[in-house]
């Protein structure tokens, strides 16, 4: 689905942004093409002025007839041009009538009104530029020049132009191709993360409800077909139930906080919270809980406030994470140790423990989703092994990041860092 998504994006990328290339490739070759027949027709008016002021110089001496052929080229009263590109120069009076000509022969009346024409030798074998010029003699017209110049050279000019886009103009569009496949991919990864978490809270979901659905309909089916008046056991059926739907009430509640907080908590809903104190009132409450009454929970906390910008219920829902697995793995008679500190510009919570620890093949995976090292304690233990993939969540929601030391039968530490606030940092500073 992505990828045809992608492929459509990049076809729509490429055909908008092509259809500009190619509009922008023709807008160009027109003024090149342009550019291109003005500078031959500066050359060609240029060279026909001259003729134009011989021809004049000619006729002001009282000569009856001119030698167009040889006043531009070889006449001795004029310095030599390099007219050897003129195809064709023709005079006539002021009445249009032919006079005289050297190269084509034309028609005996001028046929054209003036100005410059592209035209076809006779042939069709080459283009011609035209000029038609006006003769004026003290104001008073005395007749017409018309010269023609052959256009290879501007042809050649443009074939050479023509070849340059012909190149660059397809190697342009794979560019653009390959540009709107990769920025079709960019745009699509929001999507695809957002589809893929989807997906994975769906299996997930779908995979530890599972279970318990079934257990839940089972125990009903047999309490509701059974015949049984003994009101114990379908007080211990009823009671199974309840507990089954309440495991599955928390399931749902940790799969909707994992779906709920994704990626970096708004700045509206970050305030300073001062980690001591958050982390002195966990270590009250905590040690008072029957799972903290087989072990030995020391806090060591500064003296002085460490600030933090974030959300401090949420935090406060990822050291307890911390400290539930930490006491659940740790056996009668062990310790359990909170420490907060500073490092630069960072808070540092750690959470150590002598407890049972965890095998150097499972440390790159405990923080995965419903992964567990000892799924038969786990599942003793009434985890669903989403604790510690909450607590990352937590944790990175907050621009911060969590790790994990381990050693098996050595215990673990835990260590969470977090940004101090910028109050804190400048009162440092």
């Amino acid at each position: 689905m992505f990828n045809r998504s992608r492929r459509n994006l990049a076809s729509w990328f490429t055909l908008a942004m092509g259809s500009i290339l190619i509009i922008f490739a023709a807008v160009v070759y027109y003024l090149e093409v342009i550019d291109q027949l003005e500078e031959l027709d500066r050359l060609l008016y240029k060279k026909t002025i001259v003729m134009a002021a011989n021809v004049k110089s000619e006729l002001y001496k009282g000569e009856q007839q001119v030698d167009l052929e040889h006043v531009p080229l070889l006449g001795s009263r004029v310095q030599p041009l390099p007219d050897s590109q003129l195809v064709y120069a023709r005079w006539y009076d002021e009445k249009k009538q032919l006079v005289q000509f050297f190269g084509v022969a034309p028609h005996d009346r001028l046929s054209v009104p003036g100005g410059f024409d592209t035209i076809k030798t006779a042939d069709k074998q080459i283009w011609l530029r035209q000029v038609t010029l006006p003769v004026y003699q003290d104001n008073l017209l005395i007749g017409y020049l018309q010269v023609a110049m052959p256009m290879t050279s501007t042809e050649n000019a443009l074939a050479s132009f023509r070849l340059i886009l012909a190149i660059s103009v397809p190697i342009t569009l794979s560019v653009i191709a390959l540009t709107g496949w990769w920025l079709g991919g960019v745009a699509m990864q929001p999507i695809r993360h957002s589809y893929e978490h989807l997906q994975r809270f769906t299996a997930d979901a779908s995979h530890e409800l599972r279970s318990p659905l079934s257990a839940m309909i089972s125990n009903a089916q047999y309490g509701l077909l059974s015949r049984s008046d003994d009101p114990v056991a379908q007080r211990q059926r009823f009671q199974k139930i309840f507990e089954i739907a309440k495991s599955m009430s928390s399931l749902v509640n940790n799969l909707l906080f994992l779906a709920r907080y994704q990626g970096r908590l708004p700045n509206e809903s970050l305030q300073e919270v001062d980690l001591t104190g958050l982390l002195k009132q966990i270590t009250d409450e905590y040690g008072t809980q029957p799972e903290a009454q087989h072990i030995s929970l020391i806090s060591k906390l500064p003296t002085s406030s460490v600030d933090v910008l974030g959300d401090k219920l949420l935090l406060h829902q990822a050291v307890v994470n911390l400290l539930s697995n930490a006491c659940k793995y740790t056996p009668c008679g062990g310790q359990v140790q909170l420490q907060l500190h500073t490092q630069s510009r960072w808070a540092v919570i750690q959470v150590t423990d002598n407890g049972i620890g965890i095998p150097k093949a499972d440390l790159p995976y405990i923080f995965e989703r419903f992964y567990r090292v000892d799924k038969k304690r786990s599942r003793k233990t009434g985890g669903f092994g989403l604790g510690l993939a909450i607590t990352q969540q937590i944790i990175q929601s907050h621009s911060g990041e969590i790790s994990v030391k381990s050693s098996v039968g050595k215990g673990s530490t835990f260590q969470i860092i977090l940004p101090l606030a910028a109050k804190r940092l400048g009162m440092k500073c």
